[in-house]
């Protein structure tokens, strides 16, 4: 059991690192020698790339950010794939009776879960550039389209139908966050398959970003966000 937990801690602290390589920070200073943060909405993000940097930049920023949430989930599936063949692990000794999974056999299939919690905390906190990382909804994409790629594929359309309904990615981003984790639920509710350290991940990933956005939010409230396609109103 103690192997779980010392590999759920390494998983985690990988994962947190990769997620605080932050694109959008090291591709502005390679391009204009400046930080990404002190310009536009100060936000280190694909967003803020676009309306600071153009098009090109944005979308390589989005690619990569996309790519780093992806690349730690699929690296820890690819760890817990060759510790279980390697029968690391006691998968009888998980049960809790029935179909029940004790704590730790609810751990080790929460695994890419957890990595996925964390490389997002990575990229909003990451230690490598002062723990003021930006947003996580690309980083997020690529964790959800590797976890469940239907769920991901629903989040996205709405997300998308959102944004080109009125042009406020805040407003779809985090209404696809809630939507993850509303999804999440819905199929272990269907489907029977309870793991409550999933729902857990899955709960604080979708708080994570719709915390993020908590001045998104007063401003969409308040009618003053910023559109798509505008530049920052001065202040």
């Amino acid at each position: 059991m103690n192997t779980i937990i010392i590999i759920t801690v390494i998983t985690a602290v990988v994962s947190y690192l990769i997620g605080s390589v932050n694109f959008s920070i090291l591709i502005s200073k390679a391009v204009s020698g400046s930080d990404i943060r002190e310009s536009g909405s100060g936000n280190a993000g694909a967003t803020n790339m676009l309306r600071t940097h153009g098009k090109g930049w944005a979308l390589l920023t989005l690619i990569l950010d996309i790519a780093k949430g992806a690349a730690a989930v699929l690296l820890t599936g690819l760890v817990m794939t060759l510790l279980t063949r390697r029968d690391m692990f006691d998968i009888n000794a998980m049960g809790g009776g029935g179909t029940r999974l004790s704590l730790y056999g609810q751990l080790f299939g929460a695994q890419a879960y957890v990595s996925a919690l964390f490389v997002l905390l990575g990229h909003c906190f990451p230690v490598f550039f002062g723990f003021r990382g930006g947003k996580g909804v690309a980083t997020a994409l690529g964790v959800v389209m590797v976890l469940d790629w239907q769920v991901g594929v629903i989040a996205l359309v709405v997300a998308l139908a959102i944004m080109a309904a009125t042009r406020y990615v805040s407003l779809g981003s985090v209404i696809a966050a809630g939507l993850f984790f509303v999804l999440t639920f819905a199929k272990m509710f269907f489907y029977g398959s309870w793991n409550a350290v999933t729902l857990i991940c899955a709960a604080l990933m979708a708080l994570l970003i719709i915390g993020r956005h908590h001045a998104n939010i007063s401003r969409l409230r308040h009618g003053t966000e910023n559109k798509l396609g505008f530049k920052k109103k001065t202040e």
